[in-house]
């Protein structure tokens, strides 16, 4: 057989798997947007075509005045800065605690190390909600029912937080850290200056899921606080679900300007949090 043509009959194969990669990806990101799209055109339709059936895709009229309906509703602004404030403060403790214990359970050693790890990863099988009545109890304890902190500082401490980073530092050549003892630094320069600043990647994927858990948290905004002034954006666009009728475009609006920043987010630090996550499960 000619070289060229058993090289052609070769790639052939090669050809037709990767069209078929290609269509079975397109159906799958089509499948993902979908929803996304359908929320959008549910938007900027009127309440009748939101409600009709069978239903309207594509709206007759736009009606962009449901972006700016949202906002006669619901305190949007303030809610949106209580969400703000509340993620800052979430993501920023959680990463602090989160690297200093990963840090220790990687890079340290200590008695009782793998036992304490243990108990820590196993808080990872324990739904969370049982542990909103004894968090609750806390909070009312230390006097903090209906204010910002109230929102974020059960969310600060995370196990999971703690095991992607734990992953990432386990990766990292234990002679960095013998490098640095022998320039004279202490554990803490070592944390700070050597290793904290090679695990960007999984700090993005940190900062990431920890912003989606805070900013999408429903249950325990609505357990702890009854103050509409401190409520954020899920409780507000949960209480436009009435008994008697929903006004879906309106509500969908609202759903939509929420996730915004989340995509922001996504977009900005996405390299880092694919590159975080996959070194995160290297080992």
């Amino acid at each position: 057989m000619p070289e060229g043509v058993g090289r052609g009959a070769t790639r052939a194969p090669l050809r037709v798997g990767r069209a078929v990669s290609y269509v079975v990806l397109t159906v799958g990101a089509l499948l993902m947007v979908a929803p996304f799209l359908w929320q959008f055109l549910t938007s900027v339709k009127s309440l009748r075509e939101s409600t009709v059936a069978p239903p309207v895709i594509w709206p007759s009229t736009w009606h962009w005045e449901n972006y700016a309906r949202i906002f006669d509703v619901l305190p949007v602004e303030t809610m949106a800065v209580n969400s703000v404030l509340a993620l800052i403060l979430r993501v920023t403790g959680q990463v602090l605690v989160a690297s200093l214990a990963a840090y220790c359970f990687a890079r340290l050693r200590f008695p009782f190390q793998r036992a304490l790890l243990t108990l820590f990863l196993a808080t990872l099988m324990v739904p969370p909600q049982l542990f909103i009545i004894p968090q609750y109890e806390v909070i009312r304890d230390l006097g903090w029912l209906n204010t910002i902190q109230a929102l974020a500082v059960p969310g600060i401490f995370s196990s999971f937080g703690m095991f992607i980073l734990y992953q990432f530092m386990r990766a990292l050549p234990v002679e960095l850290d013998e490098a640095a003892r022998l320039d004279g630094a202490n554990p803490w320069q070592i944390y700070r200056r050597v290793i904290l600043p090679l695990c960007l990647p999984a700090l993005a994927a940190v900062v990431i899921m920890t912003s989606l858990f805070s900013w999408n948290d429903l249950l325990w905004p609505l357990v702890i606080n009854t103050d509409p002034s401190r409520m954020t954006l899920p409780v507000g666009l949960a209480t436009l679900q009435g008994a008697q009728g929903t006004d879906y475009p309106v509500l969908m609006a609202g759903s939509l300007l929420a996730i915004l920043p989340m995509v922001v987010i996504f977009v900005l630090l996405q390299k880092q949090f694919i590159r975080g996550i996959a070194m995160s499960g290297s080992k």
